[in-house]
């Protein structure tokens, strides 16, 4: 594959894209401001009156259109792929277009002369890419070509991570991508122009078969107005598809479990083996696909199929050196995908794509026992049946109206499950039906914390529960997407402007096992009971289908305001409405405004020097998951009983007497205030509620050196301006109540509704009275509330003084970046030095693995936010990467992928002197405040992965042998500690506070052989 001089160096300057989108197909510069999220663009300079012609060999697509008198012109909305170009009727050349990137090809000089194609010769591979001058984005474009000549991971995370910003995610929450300093929660994803993140939480994605993906778009920052709903980073996808010439193949991948390495043993501070995970027994995984495409009417109708299936044998001892529970799982991934393309006429443009990522799996699970240290599996105790994923369906029209405007038309609709039951050894199913106040039938969690059990005098007692929490399993998330994008180019204005109407349905809950916790012990205030006589239950239910209905409007102007500088002015018009489980909204934000503002400068006006930048602000949405429990209806309560009798199968307590509760002296306790019964809506937030969202500022350059080498940098800054979370603090409330003529009557508003004795006495254990609000923490707050039973909601104003600190994030960072091609390969890399600073991270909490997406406890309490302000848990001080590959002859290539990264700061967690409410999760240890991340960090992390490919010669090209080695050296360096310093007890804990609990994956081998008809 070629690149192009000519004979005219106007000429060849005025090629501003074409060298490694054609030679590689990857850039760190990325796409214009104002493109398609499933298409891209070819535009340019000519003479007014010049007809320009774009064709697509493969597919017969082809269009004309007139340069207009300011001497521009413009194909919009082109399905990405492989064109030729030509003026006048005269010669052609190839043009490549990307996913939402413009290809720009000028045919005349800087000083306004015509110029030729007829010049035009191919040369080698051992140019770059000419610098794409209209770009304001900070993006990287991966092909699959690409993407098969480096050793990565067949997963969308694994792609992104190749981008400067990005870093790995805790793995609590699935080792995602942080974009810039955000949570693994802020970022969206698209496929084919349709939005596939799931909004329960932002925590997974559609996951669409690997080898369907022709590219890959990861957009860290300055991106335009079309995209929103992110604070984060945007990953876009397009797929494969049919052409006029029939192809099929298939594949297989193989990673063998006796090839992997296993992590290092755990161990606390003294040496005592806590986990042996050298006896872990890794996974067999195996993927086989096969696909064919091509023309079902040739020029007018294509057609691409694949089918994928994953198998994963996997058997993980959960070893510790105490006996506890082991596991094998084998989880199997039958996944489909076919696309659809009906080039009507030349004009007009109809697609489809059906996605299937369905994914089943079954775990049984075994006891364990530990002999000299190691485990083994025991008796079999159940089996676990999860299931994941779904059908996903998209449409979309794509209308060339005049030379100028273009209108496109998007629908589609997903529906993805997640739903759990379990079967125990004895038969015993346990299943929650998500209905509250109906038990979870099954086997229900025993804890056995009698002091003679505690101190190992005797054996506790065990049940026949496989996991604490169950789901359900009709659990489901499903959107539906309509969204209209038009382009005007009007003279040097590029206008364009879209509505986008994102509806998400959730269906969840969740309950205890069996339907109870049932916890033996000894409690005081039960007299002389004696400890074998007294058992706590506590039951927690929820259960509801709740929704976010999103709508938004943008508009942007793309103003080539001289031939060397373009201005680009955008606005994005947001509005977000979240409703509870009775179909009732409990928070609504309309009118979030979020400008774009950016520019780029060709300095020398040939293409070889930019100069650019832009600003913008971002919002991010509530999730559906907030609803669930926070707004919905939820149960939580808490009984004591004596007992006669324990249950030889399940473990749970006979002969059951109800005694008073030791906390409130009554039969039942309420925790939470969550009674089973719905919440009003006006109670759940604050009624000036504003969404989340931080500003960005980028400055950068990027300089041609060389033919074969261009470098880059940019200088990024985001700040949080808005966050939403939860307080629960209940004595701002209580201070409000008592200053506005309500009455304390020496229960300081701690009674039940019924203990009332003025009709001004406080409740606050009442189901309008809620305990934890969503609010804008920094900011005054109005809550909507029944101070004292009555029915009667009351306006409550709290200053933000009283409530906490304003949750603060800035990310600051300085990247460099160059791509340089040579005769037989490639090589790309990047430098990142940031800071990531502030009191919260974002949408999750990695401190903790807290995967409540927009309730964290950050803001629960004031003495939660104390010493919280410093260093994040995503603040990596150094990145650095590196990939590429080489051929070493035209049948061997090889790859390589490297990465080094410094570690995460590391904190101190214990109990507050005062506030024990939450155990050790304040930044105290030893009554001493621990500011955040001042503990220390984590090493830095090393990883050079590698691959060999051959493609044999008597085959002629078409089958093709690889083996990737991954973390070829084993560099197995910490990634995760303990943060405790004390214990749930409040005990300091040297032997336990900084040992590793979390590595980087040890080596693995895969191996892979293809086949191309």
């Amino acid at each position: 594959m070629g690149v192009y001089t000519m004979a005219s160096n106007n000429f060849a300057t005025g090629l501003k894209r074409s060298a490694l989108t054609v030679a590689l197909g990857m850039c760190f510069v990325g796409g214009v401001q104002a493109q398609s999220n499933s298409a891209g663009a070819v535009t340019g300079r000519a003479a007014s009156g010049d007809t320009i012609t774009i064709t697509n060999p493969a597919t017969g697509f082809s269009r004309t259109i007139t340069v207009d008198g300011s001497g521009s012109y413009r194909f919009s909305a082109l399905p990405t792929g492989q064109y030729q170009l030509s003026r006048n009727g005269g010669a052609t050349r190839p043009v490549t277009v990307n996913v939402g990137s413009a290809a720009n090809i000028d045919f005349v000089s800087s000083g306004g002369d015509a110029t030729t194609l007829d010049t035009v010769t191919v040369v080698g591979s051992g140019a770059i890419n000419p610098i794409d001058v209209s770009s304001v984005e900070s993006t990287t474009i991966l092909t699959a070509e690409q993407i098969a000549k480096i050793p990565v991971a067949r997963d969308t995370t694994a792609v992104a991570l190749l981008a400067p910003g990005t870093v790995r995610g805790d793995a609590a929450f699935g080792n995602l991508a942080s974009f810039g300093g955000a949570s693994v929660a802020e970022n969206q994803y698209f496929f084919n122009g349709f939005n596939i993140t799931n909004s329960f939480n932002n925590l997974n994605f559609a996951q669409v078969p690997f080898e369907a993906i022709a590219e890959q778009q990861t957009k860290t920052g300055g991106y335009g107005a079309e995209f929103g709903r992110s604070t984060g980073g945007v990953v876009n996808q397009i797929s494969r598809r049919g052409t006029n010439e029939f192809m099929a193949g298939g594949n297989i991948f193989y990673t063998p479990g006796s090839m992997r390495e296993t992590f290092p043993n755990q161990v606390l501070n003294d040496g005592t083996v806590v986990a042996n995970n050298s006896n872990d027994k890794f996974a067999d995984e195996l993927t086989a696909a096969v696909w064919a495409g091509g023309a079902l009417v040739k020029d007018r109708l294509f057609a691409y199929g694949l089918v994928q299936y994953t198998r994963i044998d996997n058997n993980l001892a959960l070893p510790g050196t105490t006996a506890g529970k082991s596991s094998s799982d084998i989880n199997v991934q039958p996944k489909w995908l076919l696309k659809m393309d009906w080039n009507i006429s030349d004009n007009h443009i109809i697609e489809f794509t059906g996605i299937s990522d369905k994914r089943e799996i079954e775990t049984d699970y075994f006891t364990t026992t530990v002999t000299g240290g190691i485990p083994n599996s025991g008796v079999y105790t159940g089996t676990e049946f999860s299931e994941f994923g779904g059908n996903t369906y998209i449409g979309k029209y794509t209308g060339y109206l005049s030379d100028n405007f273009t209108l496109s038309v998007l629908a589609g609709t997903t529906e993805s499950a997640r739903g759990n039951y379990s079967v125990s050894s004895s038969g015993l199913v346990n299943e929650y039906n998500g209905t509250v106040g109906v038990p979870a039938a099954g086997c229900p969690v025993i804890v056995d914390a009698r002091p003679s059990v505690v101190n190992n005098t005797i054996v506790g007692r065990s049940g026949c529960s496989i996991a604490d929490i169950l789901g359900r399993p009709d659990a489901k998330d499903t959107r539906d997407q309509f969204r209209i994008d038009a382009e005007w180019q009007l003279g040097d204005h590029l206008l364009r402007a879209g509505i986008d109407i994102d509806n998400f349905e959730s269906v969840a809950g969740e309950s205890y096992s069996g339907g109870a916790v049932w916890r033996y012990g000894r409690y005081a205030a039960t007299g002389n009971t004696s400890e074998n006589e007294v058992v706590r239950k506590r039951v927690f239910q929820s259960g509801s289908t709740v929704a976010v209905d999103q709508t938004a409007y943008y508009i942007e102007d793309s103003w080539s305001v001289t031939d060397n500088f373009i201005a680009y002015m955008g606005l994005r018009w947001d509005n977000f409405k979240n409703m509870n489980g009775e179909g009732e909204t409990f928070a609504e934000i309309k009118n979030q405004f979020a400008p774009r503002l950016g520019f780029s400068w060709d300095v020398f006006g040939d293409s070889t020097f930019k100069v650019y930048g832009n600003a913008g602000r971002y919002a991010l949405p509530l999730t559906a998951t907030v609803a669930v429990r926070g707004a919905s209806k939820s149960l939580f309560s808490e009984q004591y009983y004596t007992y006669t009798g324990v249950d030889p199968v399940t473990g749970a307590p006979t002969g059951l007497t109800l005694i008073d509760n030791p906390a409130n002296g009554r039969p039942i306790r309420y925790l939470n205030n969550e009674f089973g019964v719905g919440k009003n809506p006006e109670t759940i937030a604050d009624v000036d509620l504003k969404p989340m969202y931080q500003d960005e500022y980028i400055l950068g350059m990027q300089k041609q050196i060389t033919d074969s080498f261009s470098l880059g940098a940019r200088l990024i800054h985001r700040d949080l301006k808005a966050a939403i979370d939860d307080q629960c603090d209940y004595r701002p409330l209580l201070a409000w109540a008592f200053a506005n003529g309500f009455t304390d009557n020496g229960s300081h508003g701690f009674q039940e509704v019924a203990d009332k004795t003025l009709p001004t006495d406080v409740a606050v254990y009442n189901p309008g009275f809620a305990f934890c609000h969503l609010y804008n923490p920094g900011e005054d707050a109005t809550f909507r509330m029944d101070v004292n039973g009555d029915g009667v909601l009351e306006t409550v104003e709290i200053d933000a003084d009283v409530l906490g600190p304003k949750a603060k994030r800035k990310y600051t960072a300085f990247e460099v970046f160059f791509e340089s091609s040579f005769e037989r390969g490639f090589l790309q890399g990047s430098y990142t030095f940031a800071k990531n600073i502030g009191n919260t991270e974002g949408g999750v909490k990695s401190d903790i693995g807290q995967d409540d997406t927009g309730t964290t406890q950050d803001f629960d309490y004031p003495e939660l936010a104390e010493g919280s302000y410093g260093y994040l848990p995503n603040d990596r001080r150094h990145s650095l990467k590196l990939f590429g590959s080489y051929d070493l002859t035209d049948t061997v290539s090889i790859g390589g992928n490297f990465s080094a990264q410094s570690g995460r700061p590391i904190n101190c967690f214990g109990y507050h002197p005062i506030s024990p409410n939450y155990g050790n999760s304040y930044f105290y240890c030893d009554g001493e405040q621990v500011d955040r991340g001042t503990a220390g960090r984590t090493p830095w992390t090393q990883k050079l992965d590698m691959n060999v490919s051959w493609q044999p010669a008597f085959a002629s090209d078409k089958l093709t042998f690889k083996v990737d080695v991954f973390n070829v050296f084993n560099s197995r360096k910490p990634v995760t500690v303990n943060e405790f310093g004390e214990d749930a007890g409040g005990n300091l804990q040297p032997n336990v506070y900084k040992s590793v609990n979390g590595w980087q994956t040890p080596r693995a081998v895969r191996f892979m052989v293809q086949y191309d008809f």
